[in-house]
């Protein structure tokens, strides 16, 4: 069973170099940052914030879902700065299968530091070891190599690839989906 004491009160956790705090309104011109950037934007297949508006309303969609019971979404702040560097996700959680998809963004200028690979870590560990997830779903561009080399080295598998499955911008899509059992989980 899904741990509801996590909505009940939002977690804030840290690793080493990161703080993980709940997303808030204020944070609207940061994800904004994030959703306009061509670089991030190339894979996420999503129209980008144009607006500090659509930010807002971005993260008042996942205030809502945090509410229902249905997602919790983190800011990434590095802690030596107290900057804002990104968020992750467990956006979409099928309480009755104990699984959740996840979904993250990182400021291009934090890329190549070991930053996601080290919030995955921690977020995944919390959803293993508190939310009591059994399964943690990624759903990837086939383009984006790096995301998929980061989950690789944590111990996520591709369930399946699907042929234009997703019509976005004028065009269907293929994605790949992986996933990862607690028992996978690499986090060395």
């Amino acid at each position: 069973m899904i741990n509801d004491i996590y909505f009940q009160d939002f977690p804030q956790l840290e690793s080493e170099r990161l703080i993980f705090r709940e997303i808030i309104i204020s944070d609207a011109s940061d994800i904004q940052s994030i959703r306009t950037d061509k670089d991030v934007m190339k894979y996420m297949d999503s129209n980008p914030h144009t607006t500090v508006q659509d930010s807002k309303n971005f993260i008042s969609k996942n205030i809502e879902t945090y509410k229902k019971g249905n997602g919790l979404f983190w800011a990434i702040i590095e802690k030596s700065t107290n900057t804002f560097i990104g968020d992750f996700s467990y956006w979409r959680i099928l309480r009755e299968n104990h699984r959740a998809e996840i979904g993250y963004t990182l400021k291009p200028q934090f890329w190549g530091k070991g930053f996601m690979k080290e919030t995955m870590i921690e977020l995944i560990k919390f959803g293993f070891n508190n939310l009591n997830l059994h399964s943690i779903e990624a759903n990837v561009n086939p383009e984006n190599e790096s995301s998929k080399k980061l989950l690789h080295r944590l111990g996520f598998r591709k369930e399946g690839y699907f042929k234009e499955n997703y019509y976005f911008d004028g065009k269907y899509l293929d994605s790949e989906v992986f996933s990862l059992l607690e028992v996978d989980f690499k986090h060395s």
